[in-house]
C-alpha cells in the first residue's frame, strides 16, 4: 500500500511540476549533447599528459560542439521557419485537398467517408503552434539551467566525493553514475547523428521529386526521429498525405512513400542497430510502454525524453539485488549489465 501511494505521489509531482522539470531536463539533454559531442571531438584533439593542453584541447572541443548546435538553430531560424509559415498560410486550402482525396477514395473505392473523419489540420497546427510558443518562453530557463551546468559540471566529481565519505558506496553509486553517463552519450550522439543524416537525406530525396515544403519534412523527420516507432510514423505519414493533396495523380505520393519510407528502414531500422550495437538492450514492448507512460504525464516532451529516462531507469535497477528483476523485465533478451559489488 505504501508503495502504491509513493508511486501515486511521484506521478502527480511529475504531472504539477512538468513546467519546471521539462526545461531542466531540455537543458540536461543539450547540455549532454554538447559533452558527447565533445568528448568525440576528442578523437581529433586526444588528451595529454598536459593538464595545460588538455584544458586547451577541452576547450576547443566544447567549442566545436556549442558551434554544431548553434549551427542547427541558425539553419532553422533562416530556413526551415519561413517555410513552416508559409505551410501554416496553406493549411485551408490542404483541408480542402483532404476533403476532396476522402470523397474521390469514397466514390472509387466504395468506402462510406464523412468530411468530419478528416481531422482539422489547421486546429491541430494552432495548438502545436500554442504549445511551442508556451515553451518559447522557458527558454531563458533552459539557458540559465545550462549555463551552471557548465559552470558547474568541473566540481561535480569533488562535490560527489564530499556527499558519500563511504569509499566502498561512492564506488558503487560511481559505477552507476558512469554507466548512465556512457551509455547516454553514445545515445544522444549516434541518435542525433542518424536522425541529421535521415532528415538530411530526406531532404535531399523530397527536392529531387519536387514535393514543396521539403525543408519542413526533413525537420520533421528529424525532430520525430527521437520518439520510437510512432516518431517514424508520423515522419512518413505527413509528407504522403500533403503529396496527396497536391499530386495530380499517384506518381508523387508513391515516390514520397518509397523513399521516407526505404530512408526510415535503412537508418532507423538497419544502420543504427549496427552503429549502436547492443549497449542499450532494451526491449521494444517496454519502449513502447515507457512512450505511452511519459506521453500522458509530458505530453510531446514526454515521448522525446522517454528512451534516455528508460536507459538511466535500467542500469540502476540492474544494480541493486531488490531491482534486478526490472531489469530483466526492460531487457531485450533478459541480459543485463553485471552487478559491480565492488
Amino acid at each position: 500500500m505504501n508503495g502504491l501511494l509513493l508511486f501515486v505521489g511521484t506521478i502527480f509531482i511529475l504531472w504539477i511540476g512538468r513546467s519546471i522539470l521539462i526545461p531542466l531536463l531540455v537543458a540536461t539533454f543539450v547540455w549532454y549533447l554538447i559533452n558527447a559531442i565533445a568528448d568525440y571531438f576528442h578523437l581529433i584533439f586526444p588528451r595529454t599528459a598536459s593538464k595545460t593542453r588538455d584544458f586547451f584541447y577541452n576547450a576547443i572541443s566544447l567549442s566545436f560542439a556549442f558551434l554544431s548546435i548553434c549551427a542547427l538553430i541558425y539553419i532553422f531560424a533562416s530556413q526551415v521557419k519561413p517555410m513552416f509559415s508559409e505551410l501554416i498560410i496553406a493549411l485551408p486550402a490542404i483541408q480542402h485537398k483532404l476533403i476532396l482525396f476522402g470523397n474521390y477514395l469514397s466514390d472509387s473505392i466504395g468506402l462510406h467517408f464523412d468530411a468530419n473523419m478528416i481531422p482539422n489540420i489547421t486546429k491541430i497546427a494552432t495548438n502545436i503552434g500554442s504549445s511551442v510558443a508556451n515553451f518559447a518562453t522557458s527558454v531563458g530557463m533552459i539557458f540559465v539551467y545550462m549555463i551552471f551546468m557548465f559552470v558547474e559540471q568541473s566540481t561535480f566529481n569533488k562535490k560527489f566525493t564530499a556527499m558519500i565519505p563511504n569509499k566502498t558506496r561512492a564506488k558503487k553509486i560511481r559505477y552507476i553514475i558512469d554507466s548512465i553517463d556512457k551509455n547516454m552519450k553514445k545515445y544522444l550522439f549516434m541518435k542525433t547523428a542518424i536522425s541529421g543524416i535521415t532528415g538530411i537525406a530526406s531532404y535531399i530525396w523530397l527536392q529531387m521529386i519536387g514535393l514543396e515544403f521539403a525543408g519542413v519534412w526533413a525537420f520533421i523527420v528529424f525532430i520525430t526521429s527521437y520518439i520510437p516507432t510512432i516518431g517514424a510514423i508520423v515522419a512518413c505519414s505527413l509528407p504522403i498525405l500533403y503529396s496527396f493533396t497536391v499530386a495530380p495523380g499517384w506518381e508523387l505520393p508513391l515516390l514520397t512513400a518509397g523513399g521516407l519510407i526505404g530512408l526510415q528502414i535503412l537508418f532507423g531500422n538497419i544502420m543504427e542497430p549496427k552503429l549502436m550495437g547492443k549497449s542499450l538492450n532494451l526491449s521494444t514492448l517496454a519502449i513502447l510502454i515507457n512512450l505511452v507512460f511519459w506521453g500522458m504525464i509530458w505530453g510531446i516532451a514526454g515521448m522525446f525524453f522517454s528512451v534516455p529516462i528508460l536507459v538511466a531507469i535500467y542500469i540502476i535497477t540492474a544494480q541493486f539485488d531488490s531491482t534486478r528483476w526490472l531489469a530483466v523485465l526492460l531487457s531485450a533478451d533478459g541480459k543485463i549489465p553485471d552487478k559491480n559489488d565492488d
